[in-house]
């Protein structure tokens, strides 16, 4: 049996909040909310665009530490400030997660923990069988 197992992308603030990046439990990833920090430039992009392209990277590469493909995702939720840009974001969906179509559900918010932060995506992943 495997063992519940904790990704982390190294920030300080996953030890200080007390959350992981994602976590491992079997067959399935929960893939935390992520924003569109860009975690090789340690910058936050202005436009939604690129945030949200850095937060299926982020995505992706926590996917990857836990043994998971992006075709694994079964679920997802995309988080957005503004109505008027979620047609960017959902583009960006498009292109990432066009042939794997997950459920998906897209809310928007007041706001997210910092003013910078224009889109925040989670995901759950379910290992497919070999």
């Amino acid at each position: 049996m495997m063992s519940r197992r904790l990704i982390s992308t190294g920030s300080p603030f996953e030890k200080t909040a007390g959350y992981s990046r994602a976590v491992i439990d079997g067959d399935f990833a929960f893939v935390a909310g992520t924003t569109g920090y860009d975690y090789t430039a340690m910058t936050m992009p202005a436009d939604i665009t690129s945030q949200a392209r850095n937060c299926f990277k982020t995505i992706g590469e926590a996917l990857k530490d836990g043994g998971f493909v992006m075709a694994d995702i079964v679920r997802a939720t995309y988080y957005v400030t503004e109505a008027s840009s979620a047609d960017a974001v959902l583009a960006v969906c498009s292109e990432t997660l066009g042939d794997i179509r997950p459920a998906a559900t897209i809310l928007v918010v007041a706001g997210l923990l910092k003013p910078e932060m224009k889109v925040e995506i989670e995901v759950t992943a379910k290992r497919r069988s070999a």
